[in-house]
């Protein structure tokens, strides 16, 4: 698949996932609804209300999620792992800044914004709605831990998610997701209020309809995160492949992939939301390591064995890598 192909692709998705989630948005609004009906219809804190005011506030929730992903999604995602500004005065931070300018002229794409998160365990991510809105984060740990080929195969690697407009569909899955997460949560805590007040009115209540809104909350993080993985697994291969195009060596991002392996620690600043915009998985699932029907349902990331195995087949210039060559560099 060709850029343009590939940026058409992430375009058509990111308005399949945001229709998506509105959905599942729109499910839960429609199961409080039925938590919430008396016998004279929509009631809300006893009050009869002629709407379907759950289902109305839950798809504009999701639509103003939606909306402000788009547009502010980035700094969300930014201000939750605690990432700060690239500091100059650094001498490995200068080294970064460098590094980023180089893949920027090496992918034809704009100088990103540089973050670094105060984080031991070595990993990074890109993200922003658009490669002339774009940013970059690395950790301090990632900094201490690759040599300067390396760090420029991780940066590439980003830059790929860049130019391919990963970076818009991830972040917008990670503002939804914990919105979703939220509202679900919301459903839960009111279902079990609601059951109790109707059963001391009614004498009794509709146990069923609480069983179904409490599946309906607990079930839709499920389906969201399905949903979010679907698309994200094969974006670090195309990622992969992007990198070692910007670099002309794709055995530095194998070396590099191999050092982040090796770092037996999750990286503390990443939550459930976010996890699937790092390099490498941030909370070290065992389930990223399997490639299966399970794992194409529920891992963030394709196995760090077989992402290897791919670029040194590139690196080797072995059959089926196309029809460009690389060649090891030394180390």
């Amino acid at each position: 698949m060709d850029l343009f192909a590939q940026q058409a692709r992430n375009r058509r998705m990111t308005a399949l996932l945001m229709a998506a989630f509105l959905l599942l948005f729109l499910v839960l609004g429609g199961a409080l609804d039925m938590l919430y009906s008396g016998p004279s219809g929509m009631e809300v804190s006893g009050v009869p209300v002629p709407l379907p005011f759950y289902s109305a506030f839950s798809l504009g929730f999701g639509a103003l999620g939606a909306v402000s992903s788009y547009f502010g999604g980035d700094k969300m995602v930014l201000a939750s792992v605690g990432a700060r500004e690239l500091d100059a005065s650094s001498p490995a931070e200068r080294q970064l800044k460098n590094v980023v300018e180089e893949m920027a002229i090496a992918s034809g794409m704009p100088m990103p914004k540089i973050y670094v998160m105060p984080e031991a365990d070595p990993n990074a991510f890109a993200t922003g709605r658009s490669p002339e809105h774009a940013s970059l984060a690395v950790t301090e740990g990632l900094l201490d831990a690759l040599d300067r080929e390396e760090l420029q195969a991780v940066v590439a690697h980003e830059m790929g998610h860049i130019r391919n407009l990963d970076i818009r569909t991830m972040m917008i899955v990670s503002v939804l997701l914990g919105a979703i997460a939220l509202l679900s949560d919301l459903a839960l805590r009111t279902s079990g209020r609601s059951h109790r007040r109707r059963s001391d009115r009614d004498g009794g209540g509709n146990a069923l309809l609480v069983i179904v809104v409490l599946l309906v909350a607990l079930l839709a993080p499920l389906a969201a995160r399905m949903i979010a993985m679907a698309v994200s697994r094969t974006r670090e291969y195309e990622a992969d492949r992007s990198g070692a195009e910007f670099t002309r060596n794709p055995l530095a991002l194998a070396r590099a992939l191999e050092k982040l392996e090796a770092h037996q620690h999750p990286t503390r600043l990443a939550t459930e939301g976010t996890a699937h915009l790092f390099i490498v998985d941030p909370r070290l699932s065992k389930l990223n390591e399997r490639e299966d029907k399970v794992a194409n349902l529920f891992a963030t990331h394709p196995p760090i064995r077989q992402r290897i195995a791919r670029l040194e087949r590139m690196g080797y210039g072995a059959s089926g890598t196309g029809s460009t060559s690389f060649r090891r560099r030394p180390s």
